[in-house]
């Protein structure tokens, strides 16, 4: 089917994200009724609902930009349709040059009319092999790239050894994953091997699973002598994405290494802690209920947010008009406010479910909490979640206060 002079043969239309016009296939011809998730029936991919993603990708890719400086050489090995390498090239100033990927011959050729459309070639490239042989094929000294936006669809795992070699010391790795229900323990077999770690089905799973994919991201560029460094992660609706720096070095590696842990849960008093040091021994009952603790992980035990970094972006926010601005600058300002709290969280609904009292204002419980000198903040993660270093006793002798005030 053709749209303005374009021949393709499945049904497409355009549309706008941030500064793109982009061509993509018309998901209406492929949802077969309200519960079909039309983007994986399209003959090439594109999902709108990561907008709000990829408009976040372009404001951190900005941050980095402007504290590198000089011009930036990004990857995108796994395009689709390639909206997320055309907005970089079009959005972020500093971005010479793009090299999207897709092994799929259609996606390809639509990524291509969408460079052309946007008025950029000669500065994003469209390349049709396999992610990790592309990858590869840019490993070598003084060819890696600045920036590899790993976006695929379901696990990133097969893709990340591939992904840190190709990147320059100091260069930005950004990751999304989609396949939830592993990393959330669900299918906690499948977390094992996929991400190396045990998962655990608690309350604070999502913020679990950005630390699972830390945690093989560190694993894995130790073995190339590269640390790595959060600068940012976030779960938002189906996916969650992290943003990390590597960097060249086997002190680096140490470190990152050093970071990697695990998370201890009781599930009967709701206790939890973390443990640095993938040999460092654990006790298998809980420290504040003697009942038996469940464990999460190997995982990255430090932390997942560069507070200077999030206050940058959430900067580079203001100066942007997006679709969701609103909604980013709620995440952005919840992860600022965040960012130099303990690792985990409490969801006030669910110690409220099992106390069976209501559930009363996180924020009036955040406040009450600092007056009584402990650490606190809402979380992103999660509408009711708190995250707080006071222990779980604590917390709840908190909410009975508040729910009786």
């Amino acid at each position: 089917m053709g749209l303005n002079g374009l021949e393709l043969n499945f049904p497409v239309e355009r549309v706008r994200e941030g500064e793109a016009e982009i061509i993509v296939p018309k998901l209406d011809a492929y949802r077969r009724g309200p519960w079909d998730y039309a983007p994986s029936r399209a003959p090439v991919f594109y999902n709108p609902a990561m907008e709000l993603a990829r408009d976040i990708a372009v404001l951190a890719l900005q941050v980095y930009a402007d504290r590198r400086g000089g011009s930036l050489r990004v990857c995108e090995p796994l395009a689709g349709c390639g909206v997320r390498g055309v907005r970089f090239a079009l959005e972020v100033d500093g971005v010479e040059q793009v090299v999207i990927n897709d092994l799929n011959p259609r996606a390809v050729e639509l990524a291509k009319k969408n460079v052309e459309l946007n008025r950029l070639v000669g500065r994003v490239f469209v390349e049709n092999r396999d992610a990790n042989v592309l990858l590869s094929g840019y490993a070598a000294p003084k060819m890696r790239f600045d920036v590899v936006d790993l976006d695929p669809f379901g696990s990133p795992a097969p893709y990340i050894a591939s992904s840190v070699r190709a990147l320059r010391s100091g260069g930005l790795l950004a990751i999304t994953a989609t396949d939830m229900a592993p990393l959330c323990g669900v299918h906690p077999r499948a977390c094992l091997r996929k991400y190396g770690g045990l998962p655990l089905r608690t309350e604070y799973c999502h913020e679990l699973a950005v630390r699972l994919v830390l945690g093989l991201v560190a694993r894995t560029a130790a073995i190339y002598n590269l640390g790595v460094e959060p600068l940012l992660s976030h779960a938002t609706d189906h996916y969650l994405r992290v943003y990390c720096r590597v960097r060249w070095g086997k002190q680096r590696a140490n470190e990152s290494m050093g970071n990697l842990g695990y998370v201890l849960h009781c599930f009967h008093c709701f206790h939890r802690e973390v443990v640095k040091g993938l040999a460092t021994p654990i006790s298998e009952t809980c420290s504040e209920c003697g009942r038996r603790v469940r464990v999460a992980g190997p995982l990255w035990a430090g932390p997942i947010f560069d507070k200077e970094f999030c206050q940058q972006t959430l900067k580079e926010l203001e100066t942007r008009e997006f679709r969701h601005k609103a909604r980013i600058g709620k995440i952005l300002r919840l992860i600022v406010e965040e960012a130099d709290g303990p690792a985990t969280y409490y969801t006030l609904n669910s110690l409220c479910d099992v106390m069976q009292i209501p559930t009363p204002s996180p924020k009036k419980v955040v406040e009450r909490l600092k007056s009584e000198a402990y650490w606190a903040s809402l979380t992103h993660f999660n509408p009711t979640g708190v995250r707080t270093d006071a222990k779980s006793e604590k917390v709840m002798d908190v909410l009975r206060k508040s729910v009786r005030s």
